[in-house]
């Protein structure tokens, strides 16, 4: 007599073993997650505290001394660019582009 008809006869939230393991299941998970976010919450508190007490690296202790800027550029020096001309000649003038839509340029337009 095991069919179809049994089978409604079951309550929907199972037997009660079933209730109680999910109960279980449940319960440990939430205890797992606290314990996730107190072990976050301690090492982000240590870590804030040993940056709080750290040493800053190597501060300067004495005032350092003014340096002079170098008066000739090394890259000149170093024969990597040529001098530069203390005059500069005159531009050529630049004729006007052809546009292929006008063509050549004419003066009687």
């Amino acid at each position: 007599m095991h069919g179809p008809a049994d089978k409604g006869a079951m309550p929907l939230g199972g037997t009660n073993a079933e209730a109680l393991q999910r109960l279980q299941i449940g319960a440990a998970g939430i205890v797992v997650m606290l314990l996730l976010v107190t072990l976050a919450d301690v090492i982000t508190e240590r870590a804030d505290r040993a940056e709080a007490e750290a040493v800053p690296e190597a501060a300067a202790t004495v005032a350092p001394e003014p340096t002079e800027a170098p008066q000739s550029d090394p890259l000149v020096d170093a024969g990597v660019v040529p001098d530069l001309p203390a005059e500069t000649a005159e531009e050529p003038e630049q004729e006007a582009a052809i546009l292929p839509e006008q063509g050549p340029a004419t003066e009687t337009e």
